[in-house]
């Protein structure tokens, strides 16, 4: 086993190498970089190329005929151009540039946020604890509720109470989290009818001047909604796949067997079908553990004030801050290429059967 972990280990390294790669050649053809953004601020225009309000021509140093490899640089100065292409790397051809920044991944140095004052690993613990808040609670709710109703359908499979749950994980999977959120607000926080709950934030104004229970009751008001929003739809994918792994595992020979022998139900469920029925649930912990992390609904956090990552991840991607974005993908792969090792290493302690030496 110790070899086949060896082996996986080392894979981790070409495929992270290959993901940044793939993302950096897209990023690098992708047009509105951080050179043509800035220059649109130069001249006065939005990212979309309409003049800002309020600005004034004529405020940046003109040069007529200036040729640029930058869309709407004409006009400008091209020791302005040098400039911005000094201050964001791209004076260095492409390929530099990404070794220069795999050599500074490996060290997790990665460096300074384009448009923010802040290093790239400090705005992501500052997001860090919203998206462990929402991953957390929503991981935890869908699993405990998801298995066991899972494992209650496959018992009753067929019966009213298996048919209604079903229509209902269906309907719940079938309604956008964004809407549901909407719903929620105007139902239960102050929208148009119950003001129970608050409407946005993590936690209140007054929250430093709390007591100690009254943060932890403030801070789980706070959480119920977005949960409830980001749960809605994860039960359906975990329970029907619950259900369908506890079918398959009740039919086979060996729960004959074991009923012949005189167990009963409970003992034949969970003495039995139990251990070999979770391991296709299993198989699904490592996105879970990684949801705990980095868990970001982008609409979700909008619409409830939250700043997570999945807010900062979709900030960058739209300013185009290469730094946030590729810092954020580095850790988001290494992070859930470790835990597919985890993932494949329980596998060996809850089924015997799977031998890893026995892989070439």
């Amino acid at each position: 086993m110790l070899a086949y972990i060896l082996r996986r280990l080392l894979l981790i390294i070409p495929t992270l190498f290959g993901i940044l790669l793939i993302n950096f050649v897209i990023t690098q053809a992708a047009p509105g970089g951080p050179v043509e953004q800035a220059i649109a601020k130069a001249q006065g225009l939005d990212t979309t190329g309409n003049r800002v309000s309020g600005s004034k021509e004529g405020e940046i140093s003109s040069q007529k005929g200036n040729e640029s490899s930058y869309r709407g640089a004409q006009g400008l100065d091209p020791q302005l151009i040098k400039d911005l292409e000094k201050q964001y790397g791209f004076d260095k051809p492409a390929s530099e540039r990404f070794s220069m920044m795999i050599k500074n991944y490996l060290r997790f140095d990665f460096g300074q946020s384009f448009f923010r004052d802040a290093t790239v690993i400090s705005l992501i613990k500052e997001k860090m604890p919203v998206s462990i808040s929402l991953g957390l609670w929503s991981t935890l709710i869908i699993y405990l509720v998801s298995i066991p109703l899972g494992i209650k359908k496959a018992i009753s499979h067929g019966s009213h109470f298996d048919v209604a749950t079903s229509s209902l994980i269906i309907v719940g999977y079938a309604i956008p989290g964004f809407l549901f959120a909407i719903l929620l607000i105007v139902l239960f926080a102050g929208g148009s009818y119950w003001h129970i709950f608050p409407m946005q934030g993590l936690i209140s104004e007054n929250f430093d001047q709390l007591s100690t229970g009254g943060k932890v009751v403030d801070y789980a008001y706070h959480m119920v909604l977005p949960t409830i929003c980001l749960t809605i739809g994860g039960f359906a994918t975990l329970t029907m796949l619950t259900k369908n792994s506890f079918l398959d595992e009740i039919h086979k020979q060996y729960v004959v067997t074991a009923r012949a022998k005189g167990l009963n139900d409970t003992q034949v469920l969970y003495g039995h079908v139990f251990r070999n029925a979770m391991l296709i649930i299993i198989s699904g912990f490592p996105a879970a553990l990684l949801s705990v992390f980095f868990t970001g609904s982008f609409l979700i956090e909008v619409i409830f004030n939250l700043d997570g990552l999945g807010l900062l991840s979709f900030e960058s991607v739209i300013n185009r801050d290469y730094p946030v974005i590729f810092g954020n993908l580095y850790i988001f792969t290494l992070v859930g290429l470790i835990l597919r090792i985890i993932s494949d290493v329980t596998y060996m302690f809850i089924d015997p059967r799977i031998d890893f030496n026995s892989r070439d």
